[in-house]
């Protein structure tokens, strides 16, 4: 539903009342941003920006945008995937936090690049980013905007990558911090926010019991390391592929299988990708799945799966249940894909719990205040969130949790910047 002023496009603006409740359980577990929210209404860094963002439209984003008009800023928002918007939130940010929103859970891909339009028509002078098709298509198709950037943020490491390519090839137009470069971003977000809603996605779809089965994880980066730690904690046992030796050696000390994809799709029951590549399952790899193996994917964009070549081999498709859709291949042998081979834990489930997303959008905040301040003497490139910002994060995250830690004595400090005291 587009509002009369065309300041947004919404599934339905009377889920309002229902997106803040969600919006405000998901601010309990947001501590760290809360602190943010307060120093930016005092200081107002943001005043006078427009911010353009593509992101996840969820209860923990509201909670960043929140933030950002706290600080000044005039925020407008699209989705960075079809299935990942709660309608309700979206209703929430257009009705009560005056926030322009164009999304809609289950846009197709026409509305969903019509909405990435639609938040560059408002000029944004810093963009924030989850995949990287907002600063993609402003480097393509809207080339007309980027004069009025000064900077922007990345979310995750697919967007990462694409933007490291662009960089290295001279196309990229102004400065982005790598958000999911953070170490309070990817040591939590990814691996126990990916970890664990990845599974709460599977299972709400499925209802399968992963105890006794085998998973198959198709990467070993923080995302895979969470997702297979709390796979084995629900009692699955884990195969492991990988194309870098370094992580495939690091999951078998861990203490799982290693092998190529091709033996491990012979005894896999539940496959799951999270590399950030594309076709990590091909089509050699259906041909020797079991009857009734079950595929998702947890990674960006929805070509870890090769759908195309699975459509091709299925003789007929149908949905098996919401979220899940059986090809029945020649033969008889069935293969489930889950959410259209979508982000899992978004599409069937909630994504991140909120306590983890708290340090992500921490960490994007305060990128976005150092890009309001510093942005003009940064060359386009692709640069790491500071180390300053990421001990802040994490020490106001400590602070919230009631955990202290020690501090360095006198003594101690200068042992460590000094060499001449030895054995």
């Amino acid at each position: 539903m587009a509002t009369a002023d065309n300041q947004s496009d919404i599934a339905d603006a009377s889920l309002a009342d229902d997106g803040v409740r969600r919006i405000e359980w998901a601010d309990q577990s947001m501590p760290v941003l809360e602190s943010i929210r307060r120093r930016f209404a005092q200081e107002r860094p943001l005043d006078g920006l427009r911010i353009g963002a593509c992101l996840h439209v969820t209860a923990e984003t509201a909670n960043l945008v929140r933030t950002l008009q706290a600080g000044g800023a005039e925020t407008s928002l699209c989705a960075s995937n079809p299935l990942s918007t709660q309608d309700d939130v979206a209703a929430a940010l257009v009705e009560v936090y005056g926030a322009s929103t164009y999304a809609i859970n289950g846009e197709d891909s026409e509305i969903y690049y019509d909405h990435i339009e639609s938040v560059l028509n408002g000029r944004p002078h810093l963009t924030t980013d989850d995949g990287a098709d907002l600063v993609s298509t402003l480097h393509t198709d809207r080339t007309d905007v980027i004069a009025g950037v000064m900077g922007g943020t990345e979310e995750t490491t697919t967007g990462v990558i694409r933007l490291r390519a662009m960089a290295e090839q001279g196309v990229l137009k102004y400065p982005i911090v790598a958000v999911n470069e953070a170490m309070t971003k990817h040591m939590f977000d990814n691996r126990y926010g990916t970890g664990q809603s990845t599974l709460d996605g599977v299972v709400r779809a499925t209802n399968l019991l992963l105890a006794g089965r085998t998973v198959v994880v198709g990467g070993y980066g923080w995302c895979g390391r969470g997702l297979a730690s709390r796979a084995a904690g629900m009692g699955a046992h884990l195969i492991v592929t990988e194309v870098d030796p370094v992580r495939a050696l690091e999951a078998v000390m861990d203490g799982y299988r290693v092998m190529p994809m091709q033996d491990a799709a012979s005894v896999g029951d539940v496959f799951i990708t999270v590399t950030g590549d594309k076709h990590v399952i091909n089509r050699s790899h259906f041909e020797v799945m079991k009857d009734g193996a079950i595929l998702a994917n947890s990674g960006h964009f929805d070509i870890e799966i090769n759908i195309e070549a699975l459509e091709d081999m299925a003789e007929e498709v149908t949905e098996a249940r919401p979220f899940v859709e059986e090809y029945r291949l020649p033969g008889g042998r069935r293969i489930f894909l889950l959410a259209q081979g979508r982000l899992i834990n978004l599409a069937s489930a909630e994504g991140h719990p909120a306590s983890v997303m708290d340090m992500s959008f921490a960490n994007q905040a305060l990128a976005l205040e150092h890009l309001a301040k510093n942005a003009h003497d940064m060359a386009p490139d692709v640069y790491d969130v500071s180390a300053d910002i990421d001990r802040q994060v994490a020490s106001v995250k400590l602070e919230a949790m009631g955990v202290a830690i020690d501090t360095l004595t006198a003594e101690q400090a200068a042992y460590l910047s000094g060499w001449q005291e030895g054995t």
